[in-house]
């Protein structure tokens, strides 16, 4: 997967909405929040919280609010784009630039802010780290192995059993397993590459 390494580079990207990206880029720019580049895309943050993203799709282009939950978007203008999935993000989309109300959508970006000051955020859920057999058989079978995944976050311990568990046959499973034995040997994150 191809990650920009800068916002200009990231707009580059999408001709057809580089107008409204600058936009919306140019609204943020004039807030007190720090333009980051993260995951590839720009990415706002205060005191290195993440508060508003923007990115282009096929259809449109648009904002989003990492706990936009916590708006109170009295002008219906922001969607959850996993129903059922995301709890905390909400989007607002555009087609055009002339779509683009600054006015409103400072107003939405300060409010973001001020959540983000006060400290209102989803909080995840804890989930219980399951290992799948194979890794299990293979921390068993090597001390070196065990003791090395055992000092990695449980973050890093879960996107290894994940990425193991996720596979449906044992032959997909076996060959992840043998994918990640040496980044966990040199301590290095199943994801860390996007980080």
């Amino acid at each position: 997967m191809k990650m920009a390494k800068s916002p200009e580079e990231y707009l580059s990207w999408y001709p057809e909405y580089n107008d409204l990206l600058r936009k919306l880029r140019s609204v943020l720019n004039k807030t007190e929040l720090i333009e980051k580049m993260k995951w590839g895309i720009p990415t706002y943050c205060l005191k290195n919280k993440n508060v508003i993203g923007i990115g282009a799709f096929k259809t449109y282009a648009g904002i989003w609010f990492f706990n936009g939950v916590f708006l109170k978007d009295e002008h219906q203008v922001l969607i959850n784009a996993q129903e059922g999935k995301t709890k905390g993000m909400r989007q607002w989309r555009f087609e055009s630039t002339e779509e683009v109300d600054e006015k409103l959508l400072l107003a939405y970006i300060n409010e973001a802010i001020q959540n983000q000051k006060e400290g209102k955020e989803i909080k995840s859920e804890k989930k219980p780290l399951l290992i799948p057999d194979e890794l299990k058989e293979a921390l068993a079978s090597d001390s070196k192995l065990s003791e090395t995944f055992d000092g990695l976050s449980l973050s890093c311990k879960r996107e290894y059993a994940e990425y193991i568990m996720e596979a449906k046959r044992a032959v997909t499973k076996t060959k992840r397993l043998e994918k990640i034995i040496p980044m966990i040997l040199e301590k290095v994150g199943l994801n860390d590459k996007y980080r």
